[in-house]
């Protein structure tokens, strides 16, 4: 044997046993694991039985012959890799073959440097193939929707509903809450999942810029634009383009987009040619557009253009069914990817986090699961590990938890104390940085406007103080 063996498994389906223990004696050599079936029907059943990387087909055999056995295989939808082994008579039949997704074919008498160059490039194709499954599923799991609450529920139905259309689709709701996800479901259950996905953060685009990103631009068009560029419309056509924040975006790139919507075209940046493009838009906002439109500052001719379909997405906070189901499903996400040992949720661990408001979302409880994966010691998270990272993110006003619980005593019922707590964690957060709004904002993972917002909606004013509850007494 060799020093390095090539590695990989391959079943020979052929009904001549001379070719299947040549075949064998020559592959195991190069370190391939060897299946052998003298039928068709045997072979499909040591298909459904293992994992294998290489299939070798005999096109011609009793019963079942190669081409049925082929068809039943589907290469092109199971990614399986199949090399047809074919008489001289045959060769049409082998080409025909290639036609229904077989990789390549072999032409007995079979030829041994041929055998071994044609299974070593079926083989990198066969890896490659696996390569790409896992990276799929690790998209799939990094971006399952989880989510078990009736509200939830519901706007998986309506989603179900529009994926199927190219409506397009306006989706809103606080930072943290999964639109970006959302709108890639939207786009995978659609009929266009076999074209681009091309997410577009208009909130993170400096305003000069933005219509450089979308549309793109000629060379010379501006300072710096030292050739083509192509813009996200281009990029996307075939497929979806997601607008994130699109509140953020100026008024001059709200006229382009308009205009793209309407006409089905775009211009470049400094070009004059009208380039057609077939793209499905979806957007999303943390922002009250209607509120934007009555500051002049977002198009209401746009705003109904892209709220063909509206998708509201509720916070945590308002679908607390979701928040063990969510904890669940990152926990084990996060000990999966760092190679680490399952963890679970002890019960006080558990309702420590069904009590917390999560001002920032989903995002937030994922970011918590994953450093709870990295920072706990045992299999089994505790309430104290859960407090920990909670004090951390400003819920411990004056102290810890138990100050909490003091400040909070009297709240009369869970609507009240969601609210009372947000507020002292804004309260906290806002201290602990000198009342700069934007590094709190930061910290809490949420945009500055949305702070604006719940400082709106509790009442904070700069130079508020963490102060008890209507009704409960001072310590």
């Amino acid at each position: 044997m060799p020093e390095e063996t090539a590695g990989g498994s391959i079943l020979i389906v052929d009904d001549e046993k001379g070719v299947r223990d040549s075949l064998q004696l020559v592959l195991e050599y190069e370190g391939y694991r060897i299946m052998k079936a003298s039928t068709g029907q045997e072979g499909l059943d040591k298909v459904e039985d293992g994992e294998l990387d290489v299939i070798l087909l005999d096109v011609k055999m009793p019963g079942l012959d190669g081409l049925e056995v082929l068809e039943r295989l589907r290469p092109a939808e199971t990614g399986r890799v199949v090399v047809m082994i074919s008489g001289h008579a045959d060769i049409a039949t082998a080409v025909e073959a290639t036609r229904m997704g077989a990789f390549d074919f072999l032409e007995k008498p079979l030829d041994q440097e041929k055998v071994l160059l044609t299974v070593r490039n079926a083989m990198s194709k066969a890896q490659l193939e696996r390569q790409n499954r896992l990276l799929r599923r690790e998209v799939e799991e990094h971006y399952m929707l989880v989510a078990q609450s009736a509200v939830m529920q519901e706007v998986l139905s309506q989603m179900e509903r529009v994926a199927a259309t190219d409506a397009r689709v306006l989706i809103t709701g606080e930072n943290g809450t999964g639109k970006e996800l959302i709108a890639r479901r939207l786009h995978g259950f659609s009929g266009r999942a076999g074209g681009p996905f091309v997410p577009v953060n208009c909130a993170a685009i400096p305003r000069d810029l933005i219509e450089s990103e979308l549309f793109g631009h000629v060379k010379g068009a501006f300072t710096g634009a030292q050739s083509n560029k192509v813009g996200k419309f281009e990029l996307a056509s075939g497929g979806t383009l997601f607008l994130d924040e699109v509140g953020d975006m100026s008024l001059s790139a709200q006229a382009k987009v308009l205009r793209a919507l309407e006409e089905g075209v775009v211009e470049r940046v400094g070009g004059s040619t009208p380039i057609r493009i077939d793209v499905r838009v979806i957007a999303a906002t943390n922002m009250d557009l209607e509120a934007q439109i009555e500051a002049g500052q977002f198009r209401k001719d746009l705003y109904y253009r892209l709220r063909v379909v509206p998708l509201p997405i509720p916070p945590l906070r308002e679908r607390p069914e979701d928040i063990g189901p969510l904890c669940d499903h990152f926990l084990a996400y996060y000990a999966a990817m760092d190679k680490r040992s399952p963890r679970v949720l002890s019960s006080d661990a558990r309702l420590r986090f069904q009590e917390y408001p999560w001002p920032g979302n989903v995002r937030e409880l994922r970011n918590a699961m994953e450093r709870l994966v990295i920072m706990s010691e045992g299999e089994t998270i505790t309430v104290t590990d859960v407090d920990a990272i909670l004090l951390d993110r400003g819920a411990g006003a004056q102290g810890g938890l138990e100050d909490l619980a003091h400040l909070l005593r009297d709240v009369p019922d869970l609507g009240s104390f969601r609210d009372e707590t947000e507020k002292l964690y804004l309260l906290k957060v806002l201290q602990d940085n000198n009342w700069n709004v934007s590094a709190a904002a930061r910290v809490m993972g949420i945009q500055r406007s949305n702070l604006y917002r719940k400082l709106e909606k509790h009442g904070i004013e700069r130079g508020d103080t963490l102060e008890p509850s209507a009704g409960s007494e001072e310590r």
